[in-house]
């Protein structure tokens, strides 16, 4: 299934979008400016190379741990 994000700039528009989309029989469901950059944090983590690891000294180097 594939889903429609949709962004506006006022909640009047995005009240009626909702209306319709519910009168046409369709589902629909609010996200938070919160909820949409986790999307986009999982969307990025799913892409991320795991082949490669890194040495502890490298991540405690780059921390300023070490």
């Amino acid at each position: 299934m594939d889903a429609l994000i949709i962004k506006s700039k006022n909640c009047s528009d995005l009240k009626l979008i909702k209306e319709l989309v519910k009168k046409i029989g369709l589902e629909s469901k609010s996200l938070s400016e919160e909820d949409i950059e986790d999307l986009g944090l999982t969307i990025l983590m799913k892409q991320a190379d795991r082949t490669k690891t890194v040495s502890r000294e490298t991540v405690m180097r780059k921390l300023g741990g070490e």
